[in-house]
């Protein structure tokens, strides 16, 4: 079903517009039954239970570790602050760590290669 569709199926419950009212009241849906139902789902393709909030976790964390930028993540989760974003919803994993390192091991090897190299310069 295409959200088009979905869009002309809408239902207006005290001017409030539900694009997915339940389908046996077509009211605003019981929030428990949707965790009952998140929940089946992840059973039945095999994933630990995990509530709705966590995927918003998964969602800023995965999209940071594929290089999306984080005032587009922020905006998608509905923030108006990129730092709120990132203290809340973000977090280092171990394969992001792993890059960072790597990184810095492959600058100090060209380094070691080319001494005199404008690549990398400290000074004490």
């Amino acid at each position: 079903m295409n959200l088009i569709l979905l869009r002309s199926r809408q239902t207006y419950i005290n001017e409030k517009r539900l694009i997915f009212p339940s389908p046996k009241t077509h009211c605003e849906r019981d929030p428990a039954s949707i965790v009952r139902k998140l929940h089946r789902m992840q059973k039945r393709a095999g994933l630990p239970e995990i509530r709705f909030h966590d995927l918003r976790h998964s969602f800023a964390t995965l999209s940071l570790a594929q290089g999306q930028d984080i005032k587009t993540i922020s905006h998608m989760l509905g923030h108006t602050d990129a730092g709120f974003t990132m203290n809340t919803y973000m977090h280092v994993t171990d394969n992001m760590q792993e890059k960072v390192a790597d990184a810095l091991g492959d600058l100090i090897k060209e380094k070691e290669k080319h001494p005199y190299s404008n690549v990398v310069s400290f000074t004490a």
